[in-house]
């Protein structure tokens, strides 16, 4: 990959290579060497129809039906029943981001080379991605049984001047577009169709869309969690290297050290220094083993969503060499569906140790602020109910939660008797981050409340340039307001990712 595009070239594409790519909506391409081995993988499958071979997935039914023989004359008719009867899914449509990340992962399965497409495929994928035209997907409807099939004919109906578009800012018929643009629809030729509605990539497209939201609100929450320390004139004591090192974990150790640099030269800690507080709440002595965990958990996570989402998933595989096509499993969920349960669990602890530092904060009795953080409070009720805001997008997370993967429901008349779900693990785990980003935009609001009440102390030049920041989109509350704006507004203020940049411009400088 270059600054202007993505080449898939057969190496791996990384988790930097998809922040840019929906960062940048750069152009794809596939290598001139890649379009030569799917060209020889075609030329093998259509040796083998000629032959007149009965092979599953290319002249036969599919599912339950995998035993029907399809004449040849008929083959063309296969596949676009394929698509259109398969194309059942229901409810909103899916994020443009997330669309545009199944189309970029489905391009990288089918250049592998062992899917049996022509070029043609992926050159109208290329093509439908590089225009920016977006097919419209329905949210609901896979059980990742054999892979995302709904999601993904949802996907393919455009290609072949079906279905519906994001194209311009605006949904419309994918028949008009193509005609806009004088491009032919793809007439798809035996096991096209098929390749192109096995696999994982929805639900990959959701884990990968996940990574980078969750990258981006672990590195907020350090940064909102030191600021929390600060407000709560906490002891930078649980942080010191030695404590981290008798546990032996390597994210906790680092994510010590960053909070310690991150409160470096701070007056506020400077001011109680040799205090009588012996132990603060867990909330924040334990931030290294909470938020460490979840880095372990992140960690974890992006090695197998990286692996699905460079990975061949789609039935049967084509190996030309060896004159094979083999009907397996590749397109079983259950990887990515697994690590998707686990990462919802991880960031719905980072919501819930958010929530108590919160309610750390509130207390007076715990923290020595003011009530609710609000001066002249009774006449002014400060942030009770944000708290409460926060404590009920917590509870809602322990509901989301509950692990997908462990759900199964047999479908195609018992042939596709165990479903790995992993769509909807990816689905919930978005909807877990959406509530985490409400719940730490309300630690922010609370933690600069804090530092503001131990003026005309400072606290450390990068918590300061947090503030600094943030003060132009929330102000003080010297008195009640219309608090939903405010934690809108910060909301929005983590989203634009301003605080995962400031942490990677410290640690460059580190």
């Amino acid at each position: 990959m270059n600054n202007k595009k993505i080449l898939i070239d057969g190496s791996n594409l990384s988790l930097d290579d998809f922040r840019f790519f929906l960062e940048n909506h750069p152009k794809a391409a596939i290598s001139p060497k890649i379009m030569e081995n799917i060209s020889r993988t075609r030329q093998y499958i259509e040796k083998r129809i000629q032959s007149g071979d009965v092979v599953y997935g290319l002249n036969t039914g599919f599912g339950h039906l995998a035993s029907e023989h399809i004449p040849y004359e008929q083959l063309q008719k296969l596949q676009l029943n394929l698509i259109r009867s398969h194309a059942a899914g229901i409810g909103e449509p899916m994020s443009i981001p997330i669309v545009r990340l199944m189309m970029l992962i489905k391009i990288v399965s089918l250049a592998r080379g062992f899917s049996g497409v022509r070029p043609a495929v992926l050159e109208q994928l290329l093509f439908f991605l590089n225009e920016g035209i977006t097919p419209v997907i329905p949210k609901k409807g896979s059980v990742g049984a054999s892979g995302d099939l709904a999601p993904l004919a949802h996907l393919a109906l455009p290609l072949i001047g079906e279905g519906e578009v994001f194209y311009k800012d605006k949904r419309q018929p994918a028949a008009d577009v193509l005609h806009k643009l004088s491009r032919l629809p793809l007439v798809l030729e035996a096991k096209e169709g098929l390749a192109i509605i096995n696999g994982t990539q929805s639900m990959v497209a959701h884990g990968i869309r996940a990574l980078l939201q969750m990258e981006s609100l672990l590195y907020s929450s350090e940064l909102i969690s030191a600021a929390s320390i600060d407000a709560l004139k906490g002891s930078l004591s649980p942080f010191h290297p030695a404590i981290q090192q008798a546990k032996g974990s390597p994210f906790n150790a680092a994510l010590s050290k960053r909070i310690r640099r991150y409160l470096l030269e701070s007056e506020i800690n400077a001011s109680h220094k040799g205090c009588g507080k012996v132990q603060d709440p867990y909330s924040f002595r334990c931030s290294p083993q909470v938020l460490g965990a979840i880095w372990e958990a992140f960690d974890h996570a992006q090695k197998v969503l990286i692996r699905e989402a460079n990975a061949v998933s789609d039935n049967p595989l084509i190996f030309p060499d060896e004159e094979l096509v083999l009907s397996g499993g590749n397109f079983h969920g259950e990887s990515p569906a697994l690590v998707m349960d686990y990462l919802a669990l991880a960031v719905a602890e980072m919501g819930a140790i958010s929530e108590r530092r919160i309610a750390i904060l509130v207390d007076k009795h715990m923290s020595g602020l003011p009530a609710f953080l609000i001066k002249n409070s009774g006449i002014n009720s400060g942030f009770m109910i944000a708290h409460v805001t926060a404590a009920a997008l917590a509870s809602e997370n322990k509901t989301l939660a509950h692990p997908a993967s462990v759900d199964s429901l047999p479908t195609s008349a018992n042939q596709e008797d165990h479903v790995s779900m992993g769509h909807w693990a990816g689905q919930k785990l978005l909807q877990v981050l959406e509530n985490v980003e409400a719940i730490l935009a309300v630690e922010l609001i609370s933690a600069m409340q804090g530092i503001d009440m131990h003026r005309p102390l400072k606290s450390s030049p990068i918590i300061e340039e947090l503030y600094h920041h943030f003060r132009e989109t929330v102000p003080f509350w010297e008195y009640d307001r219309l608090m939903h704006r405010d934690i809108e507004a910060a909301v929005k203020f983590i989203r634009s990712n301003l605080l995962f940049h400031l942490v990677k411009e410290i640690e460059k400088n580190k």
